[in-house]
């Protein structure tokens, strides 16, 4: 998101569970494009509750499983937001040779960049989102 429309929204990941260091496929294939992850660290939604980061004061919440679907539906039961479900390959368990689950990993990047354009629009240009 922050590529493609920088600081313009306030955007957090989080999921079911916590792992906390982001999986290493997932970083090679997001660096390809600009996207670094390395240092990204990943949280779940318990953990965002924990640290003050209330799901409730979002305006919308993107699950991208099943399993966070339905924990992002009954953390929200009483809360006015926008969930969306966008069905996306799970990468992890395809593939046996590193170049095989490099190119799962690709299919989701990309599955999870075509949504994003699709529901939000073509990426701003710099200039557009600078300092704002």
């Amino acid at each position: 998101m922050k590529k493609f429309y920088g600081e313009r929204v306030y955007v957090q990941s989080a999921g079911v569970k916590s792992e906390m260091d982001v999986d290493g496929f997932a970083v090679s294939v997001c660096e390809e494009i600009g996207v670094p992850l390395h240092l990204h660290k990943s949280r779940s939604f318990d953990e965002m509750q924990d640290w003050g980061d209330d799901v409730g004061a979002y305006d919308l919440i993107v699950a991208l499983s099943p399993a966070s679907q339905r924990r992002v539906l009954d953390l929200t039961r009483y809360h006015h937001l926008e969930v969306e479900y966008w069905p996306v390959l799970d990468p992890t368990g395809l593939g046996t040779r590193r170049d095989e689950k490099l190119d799962a990993y690709r299919q989701t990047r990309n599955q999870i960049r075509e949504r994003m354009l699709a529901r939000f629009g073509p990426p701003l240009p710099d200039e557009d989102y600078e300092g704002a």
